[in-house]
């Protein structure tokens, strides 16, 4: 009798795995290849892989639909991806325009415009879209032009790279448009 207990409760508590999303979950590192650093030969190519910034993001398909101004309307809110919100998380202190953000986890919230998007860095986690979005938790803002990629981009990117002496160019492109954001590294 106990045995047939503990089967039921197996059973019940038993999980099933959820359905492949269409928009996959990806991750960019600066540097680059940091989660790769084991790899390295020798302790100086170690040390410089150690990683400094880490994006997490949903990758959503353009899917032939117009997107900045159609599906994600100029001046609103948008989570940079799909599903959860985007996340940041700077290992080191960083600049992001004139403004000191510490070392942590934050939201990444863009409010794109038809020439140029705002990056909002925001202390609010684990949110899912913009649902949880609150600007008054805003620690940083800055504001970039847009550029036209010569080629289309079907399904949300974002890289790191470093694009002078501690200064790293967040990255983002999604159907035609593109935006960097420089953070400088404290």
């Amino acid at each position: 009798m106990m045995l047939a207990f503990f089967a039921a409760i197996s059973v019940a508590n038993a999980q099933e795995f959820q359905k492949a999303d269409k928009s996959p979950v990806d991750i960019a590192h600066y540097p680059t290849d940091a989660a790769k650093r084991a790899f390295a030969k020798t302790e100086a190519q170690k040390n410089a892989l150690e990683p400094k910034i880490r994006v997490i993001y949903a990758r959503p398909y353009k899917k032939g639909r117009d997107v900045f101004g159609g599906l994600l309307k100029y001046g609103k809110a948008w989570r940079v991806g799909a599903n959860e919100s985007t996340e940041i998380l700077f290992i080191t202190d960083v600049m992001i325009g004139d403004t000191k953000v510490k070392a942590g986890r934050y939201s990444v919230i863009i409010i794109p415009n038809e020439d140029s998007w705002t990056l909002k860095i925001n202390s609010e986690n684990d949110g899912w879209g913009n649902f949880s979005y609150d600007a008054s938790k805003d620690v940083a803002s800055i504001t970039v032009p847009t550029q036209k990629s010569d080629q289309e981009i079907e399904q949300l990117s974002i890289v790191l790279y470093e694009k002078s002496k501690n200064v790293v160019h967040l990255k983002i492109g999604w159907d035609t448009t593109v935006a960097e954001f420089p953070i400088t590294l404290k």
